[in-house]
């Protein structure tokens, strides 16, 4: 997966969050790998894989799905959860939450009909467009879409006491909001990465539930096709590169 080291000595690896370690090693990024036929890989990083998905459908749970099941575990006890962007990582989380009683209600871009309609088949509770107000209050929201201006509208929509968790490495700015909006003890807080606990306990999951990915598949030689139909959000679901 992404988090392909840690240096075990650093005060975030001794307490047990070695998602924030000082000097982690990435796969794909600081450790070769990533689009490579065969790969040297530290044991200790690697996951089992559940055995009910073939290579195409279980490559979202190693980035989708791990990122988005730590951003949905830091949501903790919340029965309603809102989901905004309905991409890769929130169409597998809302199948995971469904399956555990929670309610999902998904936030599409305006006008993506499809993308509501797609929330809904997977159990979403209700789905609309991210400048709607959801028909109830909110325990916890969660921002997979890179859109800093989601964040105060999250803030409206959740409860005294809600979460806005903001699941993305990387978020435009996030424009300045009334005091109003987070009094109540509401909070955000970002996703930074995963641990070894987070990969093992998602991955057992999927392996226990009915949990769907709908994958898109492109050859390696169009990634750049594929990032653009992805902005333009041309299909549901997650893109993966075949090689």
């Amino acid at each position: 997966p992404w988090l392909g080291h840690t240096c075990g000595q650093c005060r975030f690896c001794r307490m047990g969050r070695e998602n924030l370690c000082d000097h982690p090693g990435f796969t794909g990024y600081t450790l070769d790998g990533g689009y490579a036929d065969y790969v040297v890989a530290d044991a200790r990083y690697c996951f089992a894989l559940p055995d009910r998905y073939d290579d195409l459908h279980v490559a979202p749970l190693l980035c989708a799905g791990l990122i988005g099941y730590r951003s949905y575990a830091l949501t903790k006890n919340a029965g309603k959860i809102g989901l905004y962007g309905f991409g890769a990582a929130a169409h597998i989380i809302a199948q995971v939450a469904v399956q555990q009683g929670r309610e999902i209600y998904a936030f599409t871009r305006p006008g993506d009909t499809e993308a509501q309609a797609f929330a809904r088949q997977l159990g979403a509770k209700w789905a609309g467009d991210s400048t709607q107000q959801p028909p109830v209050a909110l325990d916890a929201a969660i921002i997979y879409a890179p859109v800093g201006a989601l964040v105060p509208t999250a803030l409206k929509a959740v409860r005294k006491g809600g979460q806005v968790i903001c699941a993305g490495i990387h978020m435009s700015d996030i424009p300045s909001f009334p005091y109003a909006i987070l009094w109540g003890e509401r909070s955000v807080c970002s996703v930074a990465n995963l641990t070894r606990r987070d990969g093992e306990e998602f991955l057992a999951i999927a392996g226990r539930m009915q949990i769907h990915t709908q994958v898109h598949p492109y050859p390696l030689e169009e990634a750049n096709r594929a990032l653009d139909d992805l902005r333009h959000g041309r299909f549901q679901g997650a893109a993966v590169l075949v090689p």
